[in-house]
């Protein structure tokens, strides 16, 4: 049986959420090594000029009004990455930094709500306060003493919200209504063209971040091939291939609380990252993990009720 476009969506988001995973082990790597601004720009960079060669015949047909809605969304979430690259190098607990960071994902359906009116089912409203429980559980059994490198989280989490929610408009044909009242059709980009462009904007953003912040000649001088190899790793398997499937994914269907599929990204890296980087999590921490599955069961009932039924 044939999966529907909505299904379609949460396999890819699902697989997505592995791609994520693996990123922070490379990216984790990468800054320890070098200054984490410039390492994002060379990754996303390198990532978008990957795109770029098989994405021109879609690029060269966006027009203007495409392109600054592509730019927008770029902004948005190179803002984003800006903080959560600055807690990757200021964290002591990579899986920790993971699940503060997926706060966001969850807060996706409630910025829909909020600024762009999207209807949401009440079942995303019944396990959004059970996923920040168990998202809690995993992150801040030892307490919040509100670190630099938590704080930058926090603060990435609240912008990839919107990012997520923008990334979605972009990549769907959606109506509109101006301030005259009049309501005009905004058409989709295609998600080649915009994950391009979008990765694009992040790396230009990153860039000239780093270019006043952070010491270039010291750190290309130091250059090896392990972190050339780390940076590789990071603009293809954990950006050009994980951001291309995830819009892909968001093209499928208008409604952004599918995305709250992505809590497990941090399930996925707290797991990698005991096996990469030998950290441990608690019994507490895997009531958390409990508590995530169960949002997701909650948020995905109806489709869990129908697999019930087929079986």
């Amino acid at each position: 049986m044939p999966l529907s476009q909505a299904n379609k969506a949460d396999a890819l988001l699902l697989l997505v959420t592995l791609l994520a995973a693996i990123s922070w082990m490379f990216s984790r790597e990468a800054v320890l090594a070098m200054p984490p601004l410039l390492f994002m720009s060379l990754r996303f960079l390198l990532a978008s000029l990957l795109l770029s060669l098989v994405a021109f015949p879609q690029l060269a047909r966006l027009d203007r009004a495409q392109l600054w809605r592509c730019a927008r969304v770029g902004l948005v979430f190179g803002i984003a990455m800006c903080f959560w690259v600055l807690g990757l190098a200021f964290a002591t607990h990579v899986g920790e930094g993971a699940f503060l960071t997926s706060l966001g994902v969850v807060l996706v359906p409630v910025m829909g709500r909020v600024f762009f009116k999207e209807s949401v089912p009440a079942s995303t409203w019944l396990a959004l306060p059970v996923a920040v429980i168990g998202l809690a559980l995993l992150s801040l059994e030892r307490g919040l003493h509100l670190e630099a490198g938590q704080l930058l989280f926090i603060t990435a989490a609240a912008i990839f919200a919107l990012y997520f929610n923008l990334n979605t408009r972009a990549a769907n044909t959606v109506a509109i209504r101006r301030a005259n009242g009049e309501t005009v059709e905004q058409q989709r980009i295609p998600a080649l063209a915009l994950t391009t462009v979008v990765l694009a904007v992040v790396g230009l953003v990153t860039g000239s971040l780093s270019l006043i912040f952070e010491p270039w000649k010291d750190a290309l001088a130091g250059m090896t091939g392990t972190l050339a190899m780390w940076i590789v790793l990071s603009a293809t398997v954990g950006t050009a291939m994980r951001f291309l499937v995830q819009t892909y994914a968001q093209s499928l269907s208008l409604q952004s609380h599918g995305v709250v599929i992505m809590v497990l990204e941090p399930m996925w890296t707290a797991l990698m990252a005991a096996f990469w980087f030998a950290e441990s999590m608690s019994l507490l921490q895997g009531l958390g993990c409990s508590l995530i599955f169960l949002s997701l069961l909650v948020n995905r009932w109806r489709a869990v009720r129908k697999l019930v039924r087929l079986g």
